[in-house]
């Protein structure tokens, strides 16, 4: 059974803050081959499609398409900020390892 991610109330928040939303946007998170350990995140402001799972709060939305969905299981979408830079973060349980930046994972 794949468990959807969840989103913290911190992404959601920072989301509203960009007006993302009001924008027609959403925050799509993605996983592509590549990176240094196998797999990447992509993350990006996009418009979400037809077949993506829309997570909602606080009126906006984060999307996941259907291939990344599996890779994604049970992962917490968040929002950081630290000396080096604020970003959104991914909590993946399913990755075996990930690299430094915690851009890519291995399964």
């Amino acid at each position: 059974m794949t468990l959807p991610p969840k989103v913290t109330d911190r992404a959601f928040a920072r989301l509203a803050e960009i007006g993302a939303g009001t924008d027609g946007k959403a925050l799509r998170v993605a996983v592509e081959g590549g990176g240094c350990s196998g797999f990447q995140y992509d993350i990006s402001l996009d418009a979400p499609e037809a077949d993506d799972l829309v997570l909602e709060g606080q009126g906006q939305k984060v999307v996941v398409d259907k291939v990344s969905l599996p890779f994604l299981s049970n992962a917490v979408i968040d929002f950081t900020e630290e000396l080096i830079g604020a970003r959104f973060v991914i909590e993946n349980p399913n990755a075996s390892s990930s690299c430094g930046c915690g851009v890519s994972f291995s399964m």
